[in-house]
């Protein structure tokens, strides 16, 4: 059937014994990280809990923006008094860009589904699941521990969170059938995956398209078709706007090339700032390329940000997994 999470005690207890919650996320939050907020907060203020959401944003992902109104950007003094928090989707407060120092001291929490190096979640009521498809499985869990039924509004939510980092279940393997009884669930529960779809991949509008275009036309190929490695200039980005941009469907393209192992997409991020967006099959372990570059994630999807330009980091890149892709397993 394929595991079956449960929380452990620790989180129900630290749950138990606190009133009030700020639950935070990572900054540029998906669809993951918001519907595990969205669904946690109603599950707390069904127990009688305060639950303040904030997020540092930004919101950029289509199937985020429509929730920005309902998060908080900044956590001021009366956010702080007498408030524990948790932390969903990063491994801990240091992921929450602006919010980071301001939740520095409270009690703290961590649900997520990301890799996470030992002795970082030390101290603290940690869920950490990686081999969890998504964090919304994890909030899932939570709700059957404590036996509250799922309305319709947060069986969608976490329906949401489970199809984007599932990729509509395309990244689910053997031995990930779980996922699909949590799925059958919430979609029994009120989801509905014909209105997931369309709100995930719908309402693009053509200057993302011609931007994709763009970027597709920069793709460099190289160790014989098993790493493309793809480039947007600062300057298209403020030609065809950052909320335009649309990665899933980049990746999604570039990672159905025949022989293709690896993707990795350069990003001028700022004139002093690249983004590095990491993408693989299952022989290659971008986590651990991201690493290199101070970053993390998943085995087969990760990223970083590393100072200074394109044409200085795409040779370290390059090299990076010349020392995977040339090895004879590969």
């Amino acid at each position: 059937m394929g595991r079956i999470f449960s929380p452990p005690a620790c989180l129900l207890d630290f749950i138990e014994k606190h009133g009030k919650f700020i639950i935070a996320g990572h900054d540029e939050p998906d669809a993951d990280c918001i519907g595990s907020q969205l669904a946690l907060a109603s599950m707390l203020k069904r127990l009688g809990k305060d639950a303040l959401l904030r997020s540092a944003g930004p919101f950029r992902k289509p199937e985020v923006r429509p929730y920005k109104e309902l998060f908080l950007d900044m956590i001021n003094d009366g956010d702080r008094e007498g408030a524990a928090v948790i932390v969903v989707d990063c491994q801990g407060p240091q992921r929450t860009g602006a919010l980071c120092e301001a939740l520095h001291g409270l009690p703290l929490a961590i649900i997520d589904h990301h890799e996470h190096d030992e002795g970082m979640s030390a101290g603290n009521a940690a869920y950490i699941e990686a081999q969890a498809v998504s964090t919304t499985v994890l909030i899932f869990s939570l709700f059957k521990a404590l036996r509250l039924e799922l309305s319709a509004d947060e069986a969608r939510l976490l329906f949401l969170g489970l199809c984007t980092d599932s990729g509509f279940f395309r990244h689910i393997d053997l031995g990930g059938e779980g996922a699909f009884c949590v799925a059958a669930e919430l979609v029994c529960a009120g989801a509905s995956p014909k209105e997931t779809f369309a709100e995930i991949n719908g309402g693009r509008t053509l200057a993302s398209r011609l931007l994709l275009a763009v970027t597709l036309g920069h793709t460099e190929s190289y160790f014989d078709g098993k790493l493309l490695l793809s480039t947007e200039s600062l300057a298209e980005t403020e030609k065809y706007g950052i909320e335009n941009r649309d990665s899933d469907m980049l990746y999604q393209l570039l990672m159905s090339v025949e022989g293709v192992e690896a993707v990795a997409v350069l990003r001028q991020h700022t004139e002093e700032e690249c983004a590095v967006g990491l993408r693989s099959r299952s022989a290659v372990n971008v986590a651990e390329v991201a690493a290199v570059y101070g970053g993390g994630g998943h085995k087969n999807a990760a990223g970083a940000y590393v100072k200074g330009c394109i044409a200085d980091l795409k040779p370290s890149v390059i090299s990076e997994f010349e020392k995977i892709l040339t090895c004879p397993a590969l």
